[in-house]
This record gives C-alpha cells, sequence and structure tokens, in this order.
C-alpha cells in the first residue's frame, strides 16, 4: 500500500469515528418530540458476555431466510456478515472490534493489505501459504478470479458490482460460463492476483472485503444452485440447509486459525432457526428459557417489544443498538408517471411525515429522522446536514400545491416494503394519504423483497428499503443508490429509484477522479444536497439495529461496517454446556 492510499484511508476510518452524535434536550418548532438521552444505547460500543469459551451449539431465532449466500450474490448487511465471518473468507476484511475500530482493515485470504501502482490503477495481493477448503485443497488465487469473473454472469444476479464498475474489459462481459475470462485479472502464480482498473481507485482495498473476492472453486460451482451449498473456505461448512427451516453449520476442520487473527470460531455447531415470527423470536429471548438463553436474534427487535426490554434492567443488560449507519429511503421510480415528474416527487418529500415513520420503525429511542441521503458518518462533524428544511411531520399543504403544479390534484400509486416494515409502510400510506396520495401496499418476504424490488419492470412505484455504505466513502453510496448507467432490468441493486441524470452522473465521475481525499469528501456532501433537490428519494429515517442476545450468550456486538449486526467472527456462549446439543 503506497502513502497516498494510507493517508485516505486514515481519512476515512476518522470520518467514520465521528458518525456517533448525541441529541440534545428541547423544544422541537416542528412539532416533534424532544429526545434527549437515547435509552437503549447503554450498550453502545460494548462486548456484550465477556469472552466466551469454546464449544457448544449458538442458535439464532430468525423470521427469514438468507436472501443469497453465493458469494457473487450475497450485498445485504447482515448476510454479508454471515457469509464472510462464518462461510467463506475475503482478501481482506474488517477488523473484530466494535465502535470505531471495526472501520479499519485487516488482512484475511492477503498477506498484506495490497499493493498499488501505476497511480492506483493496479493492485496486487499476495495469499498467504496453507489456506485451504473443506475438503483440505488448497484455495487459490485463480478461484478468487473466477468468483469474480462469475459475479457478472447474468443468470447470478444481485451481489456487488465494483468489479463491473472498475475493472478494465469489464463492459459486456457475462462471466466464465463459456470459457471466457478477464485479462484485467492475472493470476501469475497460485498465490498472486492483479486487478487492472481503467481508472485511479485509491479505496479498492475496502472493495475486496465483499464477497465477490472470496474464492470459489470451479469444480464446485453448480450456478444458481451453488447459493445453497457454498463451498467452505471458513472456520465453518454447511452441514444441512432446508430453505425457510433451518440451516445448520459444523466445524470446517481444514480452517486453520494459525492464518485467520479475525475469526475466533467458538461454537462447535451454528444452528439458525427460520421462519418465527418476530414478536416469537423477541418474547423468547426476552425470557431466555432453556436453548434461548444460547441464542441471538438476526433481525431487529420489534417496536411494540420495545417497552419490554427498556422497562427491565436485566433484559436491557442484554440489548445491542449500534447504529446501521443506513439511511432507510421512500424510493420513487423517476422513469415512470407520475414520478417521472420532479414536482410530483417533490410533494411526497414534503407530505412524508418522518415522525410517523420513526415511531413505527421503534420509536425515538432505536432511529434518528434523516434529513439527507448519505448517513452523518459521511459528513463533517458526522451529522446529517438539513437542506431542504422540511418540517418533521411533512408539510401537507405545500405538498398539494406541488401536486396542483404538476396537475395531480390527487393520484394513486403502491409501495412495496418488507414484511417487517408493515407499520413503515402504513405510516407512509396515512401521511401521503394526506396530501391526496393513495398508497396500495404490497408486502413481500424479506428473503425476497430484493429481488422484487430489483425486478425494474414489474415492480411497483414506491419502494421503502435503504442503503448502508460499505466502506465510510461517498463513493460507495452515492454512486450506488442514484448512478443511472448501472440499472438493471432485473437483480437491480441500490438505484431503487431508477434515476438517471446526466449532470448528476458527469459529476460522480469528476469527484471519483480527484486525488484530494479531503476535496472529494466536500464534493460527495454537496452532491448529496444536489441530488435531494432532485426528489429521487425521500429520506426518511436513519436507524439503529436492536438485537436481543440470550443470557448465555457471550462476546456479542454490533459491527457497525456491517449495519449493526452481531459480528459472528466473535460470537459465542458462556457456558457450553448449557447449549443444545
Amino acid at each position: 500500500m503506497n502513502n497516498r492510499t494510507r493517508v485516505l484511508a486514515t481519512a476515512l476510518v476518522t470520518a467514520l469515528a465521528l458518525g456517533a452524535t448525541g441529541c440534545a434536550g428541547g423544544e422541537k418548532p416542528d412539532g416533534s418530540r424532544d429526545r434527549g438521552k437515547n435509552p437503549a444505547l447503554a450498550n453502545s460500543g460494548a462486548v456484550l458476555g465477556g469472552t466466551p469459551q469454546k464449544g457448544g451449539t449458538l442458535t439464532i431465532l430468525s423470521n427469514q431466510d438468507f436472501t443469497h449466500l453465493d458469494p457473487a450474490r450475497n450485498w445485504v448487511m447482515g448476510d454479508m456478515d454471515f457469509g464472510t465471518r462464518l462461510l467463506y473468507r475475503t482478501l481482506l476484511t474488517y477488523k473484530a472490534e466494535p465502535g470505531a475500530k471495526g472501520g479499519e482493515l485487516t488482512t484475511d485470504l492477503a498477506e498484506d493489505l495490497g499493493v498499488s501502482s501505476n497511480g492506483a490503477k493496479t493492485w496486487t495481493f499476495t495469499l498467504k501459504p496453507g489456506l485451504k477448503y473443506e475438503d483440505g485443497t488448497p484455495i487459490t488465487a485463480q478461484d478468487v478470479k473466477y468468483n469474480v469473473e462469475r459475479s457478472f454472469s447474468p443468470d447470478l444476479p444481485g451481489g456487488p458490482d465494483y468489479a463491473a464498475r472498475y475493472l478494465v474489459g469489464a463492459e459486456g462481459y457475462q462471466g466464465p460460463a463459456h470459457g471466457k475470462h478477464l485479462d484485467s485479472v492475472k493470476t501469475p502464480d497460485d498465490r498472486t492476483i492483479v486487478f487492472e482498473l481503467r481508472k485511479p481507485f485509491a479505496e479498492f482495498p475496502y472493495a475486496t472485503v465483499l464477497p465477490t473476492f472470496a474464492p470459489v472453486p470451479k469444480a464446485q460451482d453448480k450456478g444458481p444452485q451453488y447459493d445453497n451449498r457454498p463451498f467452505s473456505s471458513g472456520p465453518y461448512k454447511i452441514e444441512s440447509y432446508a430453505r425457510d427451516k433451518q440451516l445448520v453449520l459444523v466445524r470446517n476442520t481444514h480452517w486453520n486459525a494459525s492464518t485467520d487473527t479475525v475469526r475466533k470460531a467458538y461454537p462447535d455447531r451454528i444452528v439458525v432457526t427460520m421462519g418465527l415470527k418476530a414478536n416469537q423470536i423477541d418474547d423468547r429471548l426476552i425470557t431466555a428459557a432453556g436453548a434461548d438463553a444460547s441464542a441471538v436474534s438476526w433481525d431487529k427487535l420489534r417496536p411494540e417489544s420495545t417497552p419490554k426490554v427498556l422497562t427491565k434492567p436485566d433484559v436491557k443488560a442484554r440489548l445491542l443498538a449500534e447504529s446501521t449507519n443506513c439511511t432507510e429511503m421512500l424510493q420513487m421510480h423517476t422513469g415512470r408517471a407520475p414520478f417521472d415528474d420532479v414536482r410530483v416527487r417533490r410533494a411526497v418529500q414534503y407530505a412524508l411525515d418522518r415522525e410517523a415513520v420513526l415511531t413505527a420503525s421503534g420509536g425515538p429511542a432505536l432511529n434518528d429522522p434523516a434529513t439527507a441521503l448519505m448517513p452523518g458518518s459521511l459528513f463533517s462533524g458526522g451529522k446529517q446536514p438539513d437542506t431542504l428544511k422540511i418540517p418533521l411531520t411533512g408539510d401537507v399543504e405545500k405538498a398539494k400545491q406541488l401536486l396542483k403544479e404538476a396537475g395531480k390534484t390527487s393520484l394513486t400509486t403502491s409501495i412495496t416494503v418488507s414484511n417487517g416494515d408493515k407499520a413503515v409502510g402504513e405510516a407512509i400510506q396515512q401521511s401521503l394519504g394526506r396530501a391526496g396520495i393513495k398508497v396500495t401496499i404490497e408486502t413481500v418476504d424479506p428473503s425476497a423483497f430484493y429481488d422484487t424490488i430489483g425486478d425494474t419492470k414489474n415492480r411497483t412505484d414506491l419502494a421503502y428499503t435503504g442503503w448502508c455504505p460499505d466502506f465510510p466513502s461517498g463513493s460507495t453510496f452515492l454512486p450506488f443508490v442514484f448512478d443511472g448507467r448501472y440499472i438493471k432490468e432485473k437483480g437491480n441493486s441500490g438505484n431503487h429509484s431508477l434515476f438517471r441524470d446526466d449532470a448528476t452522473m458527469k459529476r460522480m465521475d469528476e469527484i471519483a477522479a480527484m486525488t484530494d481525499a479531503e476535496q472529494a469528501n466536500k464534493a460527495w456532501q454537496e452532491l448529496d444536497a444536489q441530488i435531494l433537490a432532485k426528489a429521487p428519494t425521500a429520506p426518511a429515517v436513519v436507524e439503529r439495529r436492536p438485537l436481543l442476545v440470550g443470557t448465555n450468550i457471550a462476546g456479542a456486538f454490533g459491527h457497525t461496517s456491517f449495519g449493526g449486526q452481531i459480528d459472528f467472527a466473535t460470537v459465542g456462549l458462556k457456558d457450553p454446556a448449557k447449549s443444545a446439543s
């Protein structure tokens, strides 16, 4: 890693460290409630339960299946945490530490953090010796290259597209199925992999944390079916996987801890029990009886369960609520009438009652209202600016005026939300209805949500979703959510507003070419306000991820780089003998 990149990386991690801000009390002129001190943050930055003991069975109680476990398709924060911490390794990874330290890079498959040349357009990584798959065969640089190539396959949509955005010769490439390979990914020997980029990318080491840069041996690839049984390069392998029911992991005996400074692999087994009702999970973990004492929740605490937790000190002591570092947004289909009219989109921004959405998401104890697109960690001072100055409860008269200017006194539309966000959908429905926008709600199972809204031809006009930066830089937020050049017909990710704006895309390219990190950060912040004024989305809330753990859980913390999800690299049990067999 050259000196220019080290300076940039340090600036980015510092920006992430500034992300947590307090909220002072006092009266609010827009009628919203005073939040004062957040009662859920007593454990913020803490590791619960002490150091785990080796052994036992860790249970994960879940209301859903995974979206994807295939590393070429895995681009949902919690799924990436699970996949890259337990099943497969990547060239680099994040440190397994709470708070800002979790935003720092460390080695994984690679021996160092990468060596750049050619003005940060060429990156070279050398794999550690002695790396093995679950069957004892060696992990090679060619296997990493193969997974990067298969991420281009049309039948494997939905995954990270950094390779498509940056690699030389990526345009029109369709994957390795017919023997075609990317010349810009070179493997001069089994332990060396070289990436040639079409433009400088000083942050490229951060991209290699993503599952795209995990190894997949060609002999094990089964196309779309690989989702059901990824071949392990991590500390665990799949013993069984019944979709929507249960996933069981057991130890990969060929994983060698001497090559891995991040994953501790404390439990002997990890059982993911799926298909449970969210409130049922909350109640089981609040009680923490029997095997549930050795369990953790996959999804966030339901809003209606919050009082049961915050009013009981012994239960509250088991609550994690790290910031997701993600902005939840109401995304509008800008390529389809009536939302191709910026006046209609601005009317939605003014009609949206963010206070109601915040309440439906768990209340002010677990959320902050969003006033910008990027999360606060990507702004100077660690706090989102408020450039639109729209009251939190909305401005219905202004919304009606904008609709009238657009020739619409009323309109009918529909929104897609995840099953767990039905209450949020209802809050949006009610707040937009005040301005004459009638909204029909369509709910989708969480495991199918992103595939549903990623079908650009058949999706609804509105979708409630969010975006989390893959690493602390505006380059991993705004281009992925608002660059129209990477919209896909199926498996579309990020740009769910289907926003295509020439001036915006030109400015993105200009910022990406900047070599001064401070100048680039300021430019991304300015572009955030410019995009917001064009109203492809209406920011709603910046959520925390409240997760409850059982009384026998140790080593648990919410990892800020994985959206506040529990870091599965370090979690385990206080007493393995008390867990289920």
